[in-house]
């Protein structure tokens, strides 16, 4: 069986082209299936039957597994049917029938424009700001800490030791060049809407500064143009010209935005990027994932044409972007109810 799941995972990743991330996900899927499989008793992949997947769906719900894990979860089950049968490792396509749990579709949170306007300025009141050994209350109490940014990785000593240097008003040395990273990263993911896995992806080279156009490779390696406004292009001249010449190192490559180490930023260090600014900021914890939320809210609401949107996002599908249509009308009703005197 082993083998299978190393051939499956070989065909996800060679064949469908699909993400790192969505590979790990369903090969952890199928090799749930296969241990439970196992003790039910099925000693090999031909004894493989639907009342089997059924068994392990119906434990994953006792375990209280989410909605959208279940349906991620069945639909990793059919693809691998799908493909076992295709290979000749199983006598027919069990899963064919296995019906997914219907996955629910919560409204994503979005921040106002007053508090997107906020986060995006939080580099920057930081990079003014005087240090901490300035600013100590007169009673002995620590002031409150600049956010981790690269810090919150725990793999990086280097980034952890940032955390604790105190925030730099220029950008002569790492920390201030951090903050430059920073504001990029904020600039680009609610300036355009792309996805942290995307923005962290970027190049140099996929920036055209000449019409304030980035070039991202999405997902299925559908390749999108994304426009992006001043401010944005303020952020990314002054990262270029003071902040990446000092965290970048031989092995940096091309890679726009970059860690304490020098190497490409990685999609983990920018959420803790992110939701450390919020809480600066004084927000509710915010994701990259909110801000890609807000972006394409505030088009909506700006009067932006629904397809413009669903290309800006990348989304293969209309309905993932009318998501955003909900949220609008909401947030419209949220007011009405308020200020209204019939409402």
């Amino acid at each position: 069986m082993r083998e299978a799941v190393d051939d499956f995972a070989d065909h996800l990743s060679r064949v469908r082209d699909r993400s790192a991330h969505t590979v790990r996900a369903y090969v952890t899927d199928l090799v749930s299936l296969l241990d439970h499989a196992v003790r039910m008793g099925c000693a090999d992949l031909a004894g493989l039957d639907l009342a089997m997947l059924r068994s392990w769906l119906a434990k994953q719900r006792t375990m209280r597994a989410a909605r959208t894990t279940m349906a991620r979860r069945a639909a990793a089950a059919r693809t691998f049917s799908a493909w076992a049968h295709r290979s000749g490792l199983l006598p027919h396509d069990v899963a064919a029938p296995l019906a997914s749990p219907r996955a629910g579709r919560e409204l994503p949170t979005v921040l106002r424009a007053d508090q997107a306007a906020a986060l995006m300025d939080a580099p920057l009141r930081a990079a003014d700001a005087p240090t901490p050994a300035d600013t100590a209350p007169a009673d002995g109490r620590t002031a409150a800490p600049a956010p981790a940014g690269d810090a919150a990785d725990p793999s990086d000593t280097a980034e952890r030791s940032e955390a604790a240097a105190p925030v730099a008003a220029t950008p002569e040395d790492a920390t201030g060049a951090a903050l430059l990273r920073d504001r990029l990263l904020l600039e680009l993911l609610y300036g355009t809407g792309v996805r942290v896995s995307e923005a962290c992806g970027l190049d140099v080279a996929d920036v055209d500064q000449a019409r304030r156009v980035v070039r991202v490779l999405g997902k299925g390696g559908r390749e999108r143009a994304v426009p992006y406004g001043v401010p944005a292009q303020r952020a990314l001249d002054a990262w270029l010209r003071h902040g990446r010449p000092r965290l970048a190192t031989p092995g940096s490559g091309r890679a726009l935005l970059l860690g304490a180490r020098g190497g490409r930023l990685n999609p983990t260090t920018a959420r803790r990027i992110v939701a450390g600014w919020s809480g600066a900021a004084g927000l509710p914890r915010v994701t990259p994932h909110g801000l890609r939320h807000s972006a394409a809210t505030h088009l909506l609401e700006g009067g932006a044409d629904l397809r413009a949107v669903q290309e800006l996002l990348g989304h293969s599908s209309l309905a993932s972007t009318q998501i955003y249509t909900h949220v609008s009308v909401e947030r419209l009703r949220a007011a009405y109810r308020q200020a209204h005197p019939r409402a």
